[in-house]
């Protein structure tokens, strides 16, 4: 089916379901766990098409689903973030040809795992009231930065919200909108690239299903989980991250 035998569609099916499933839970890493595991069975350019449209999908359930107005609400609320991140991707876009992504891997990798491990071990960084303004534009300045090279712009925000106490819902929310916006942006740019095309473009879509599915069931675990719990599995999610970003710039 569009050049994947049985077994590669299955697993692809199943990878995609498990993935939506963290995210609903966490609110993050689908990206990164379609990517990492479906490049170990399909070449890199086809991963990376099949998981645009899960991503887009399984973002607008993320940002939507308390309603328009909450989305609207968060999306006015956190306007300095989403501007800066959206100015900045544009402008980092055509670096992705001169900058090699392992320097930008190095870079992003090294101060998340330091972050995570340091959140883990019981030292938590705290951003000052009146420093938070600042603190959310150079963060997203990073992101954006970053976003732009690789398609990464999670943790920088993740980050931002860990260390201003979001609570897990609204967080959920902030994610779910900075990433929609994003992607939508990103998703545009590979349908010119020719990333997205007659031959991936169909399976894409086909795997926003198992998508929806799993974040639909790791929504229901995201309920469940108290703020301690989901405070630590984002930092372990986000140290998995980080390592694996260090993985790919030292391959």
């Amino acid at each position: 089916m569009y050049g994947l035998e049985l077994w590669q569609l299955g697993a692809a099916i199943l990878v995609t379901f498990c993935a939506g499933f963290v995210k609903g839970a966490i609110g993050f890493a689908l990206p990164m766990i379609m990517l990492s595991v479906f490049a170990s069975f399909m070449d890199a350019e086809t991963a990376l098409a099949l998981l645009i449209v899960p991503v887009v999908a399984t973002n607008a359930a993320q940002a939507f689903r308390n309603g328009f107005a909450a989305a609207w609400q968060t999306a006015v609320e956190y306007r300095v973030h989403l501007i800066t991140l959206l100015v900045f991707i544009a402008i980092s876009a055509p670096l992705v040809t001169i900058l090699p992504a392992m320097v930008m891997f190095l870079i992003l990798g090294v101060p998340i795992v330091l972050y995570s491990a340091n959140e883990l071990l019981g030292r938590s960084l705290v951003i000052p009231i009146h420093h938070r303004k600042r603190a959310e534009f150079g963060l997203s300045v990073i992101g954006g930065l970053y976003g732009g090279i690789s398609g990464i712009w999670g943790p920088p925000l993740i980050i931002y919200l860990l260390s201003t106490g979001v609570e897990k819902a609204k967080s959920m929310r902030v994610m779910g909108v900075s990433f929609f916006g994003g992607g939508l942006m990103l998703t545009l740019a590979h349908l010119f690239t020719g990333v997205l095309d007659h031959r991936t473009l169909p399976l894409s879509i086909f795997l926003a299903l198992p998508a929806l599915l799993g974040i639909w069931v790791g929504f229901r675990a995201h309920d469940r989980l108290d703020p301690a719990k989901f405070r630590r599995f984002t930092l372990l999610m986000l140290l998995l991250t980080g390592a694996n970003l260090l993985r790919k710039a030292l391959m």
